[in-house]
């Protein structure tokens, strides 16, 4: 393998979105960067994507799970089969633009402590943008002690190139995250116990903690094709907000911190969000809400999985 070019495995998750996971294999053969290997993990679709996906892009290793695993654990299926010396995990619903995966990779040329960076994402031109390329992440900010909420720099501003320095963020996007191989050996993968939102913030705080850096790289861009607009909140999105919100708060908040969260969390969001839901007769999502809770009351903070490359091998390839 030339050094100047190391391999780069993408991987991918579907779930039920045969179409648009096409569209992504298409960015990545228009890429310009020649030394990559595509990994698609179907997460439990109704109609298995196996046939369509070898039949049309032989060179992507199809693999698939019977049971959703969620966005860890579907990501994390792949990994026995990666011979890549980086891993670039990408959402199905997102689009390469080309040079995005060389401007990535020079940053861990340039800086030997770099642990993760992820892109700039922007939200894939539509109508819906006026065909504009409007930001939705050019890095984060810390996640604040009393609400265990942060802030993603950039989102929903017309890109017009105020966003061009490669810098430290707390926190990568889980739309697009490059790692070497090397530091996940060191920390790990993404932890599945979150099944669903906060696993990348998650992440983001273990690769600190092992003395790694995490970065964005602005002047590398993905499209994402999540919609501008806030979607419909859906009960499912209601319990693994909250139960993962409280989660990461207890993993990785000592001390005053988790203190002060708590003390907030107890006087202002549950009886806010309580009220929110009675009024407007949201019963479901008041019961998601209590569920939620509950699961941090009965449950420890700590996956009972170890987290080791060695771990994930139940792949099956389809």
């Amino acid at each position: 393998m030339n050094s100047s070019k190391p391999l780069v495995t993408i991987i991918t998750v579907n779930y039920n979105q045969l179409e648009i996971t096409c569209a992504l294999f298409d960015s990545i053969r228009r890429n310009s960067y020649p030394n990559i290997e595509v990994i698609l993990v179907d997460n439990a679709s109704k109609e298995n994507p196996h046939q369509h996906v070898t039949k049309n892009y032989p060179e992507v290793l199809s693999l698939r799970s019977e049971k959703n695993l969620g966005f860890a654990g579907g990501n994390n299926l792949a990994l026995p089969y990666v011979k890549g010396e980086y891993l670039f995990f990408v959402n199905n619903d997102a689009e390469l633009t080309d040079n995005c995966i060389e401007l990535l990779l020079k940053q861990f040329d340039k800086n030997p402590k770099l642990g993760i960076i992820s892109p700039m994402l922007c939200y894939y031109p539509s109508e819906e943008t006026n065909h504009k390329k409007i930001v939705q992440f050019a890095g984060s900010t810390p996640v604040n002690n009393f609400t265990a909420r942060n802030k993603t720099i950039g989102n929903l501003e017309e890109d017009k190139g105020q966003y061009k320095v490669p810098k430290s963020i707390p926190y990568i996007h889980g739309a697009a995250m490059m790692i070497p191989a090397k530091v996940m050996e060191v920390t790990g993968p993404m932890d599945e116990m979150f099944f669903l939102y906060y696993e990348e913030l998650d992440w983001s705080e273990r690769i600190r903690k092992a003395g790694f850096e995490v970065y964005v790289e602005p002047n590398a861009l993905v499209y994402h094709k999540e919609s501008v607009s806030v979607g419909k909140l859906s009960t499912l999105k209601t319990y693994y907000l909250n139960r993962n919100r409280i989660l990461f708060m207890r993993r990785n908040k000592s001390g005053i911190h988790f203190i002060l969260f708590s003390i907030f969390f107890g006087i202002a969001t549950l009886p806010k969000n309580a009220i929110l839901f009675i009024l407007k007769g949201q019963w479901d999502h008041l019961k998601a809400f209590g569920k939620a809770i509950t699961w941090n009351l009965t449950n420890e903070k700590k996956s009972p999985k170890c987290h080791s490359l060695e771990q994930f091998s139940t792949a099956t390839q389809s």
